[in-house]
């Protein structure tokens, strides 16, 4: 049986530095794709957006500024209050995201209870994918 773990929360789409726009946004963790998150924009729009990153790559980014290429993580505050920002490219264009650090650390945190770190590999069952494959 997989387990999801889900959070659902207003992050704030930084259009300028003085500008932002709240995006309802749902963060979902599988136990049966221990690797990955998902991140679902506009949550209640006819068009979702769906990101799927590393796991370690958010939870690094809440400490420390991670990641290259398609998705940027960093900690760092905003109107007194600590925020991480997710830097997101595609093809579609770009985007800023800022979303209430406490809230994502908390999820985290939950993520890491279902699925404790090193332990990921042994949640895709593949010992016993190859050991059926072995023996057909």
């Amino acid at each position: 049986m997989h387990n999801v773990v889900e959070r659902e929360l207003e992050q704030k789409l930084v259009l300028s530095p003085e500008r932002r726009v709240t995006v309802p946004a749902r963060l979902g963790y599988l136990t049966g794709d221990p690797y990955a998150v998902h991140v679902t924009f506009h949550v209640d729009s006819a068009h979702p957006v769906h990101w799927t990153f590393a796991r370690d790559l958010l939870v690094e980014g809440v400490f420390r500024p991670c990641g290259q290429g398609d998705v940027r993580v960093w900690p760092t505050k905003s109107g007194g209050r600590g925020v991480v920002l997710m830097a997101l490219s595609s093809p579609d264009g770009d985007a800023l995201l800022e979303a209430p650090a406490a809230q994502v650390s908390a999820w985290l945190e939950r993520t890491l209870r279902a699925v404790p770190p090193g332990t990921e590999g042994e949640r895709l069952g593949l010992d016993d994918e190859l050991a059926e494959l072995l023996a057909q």
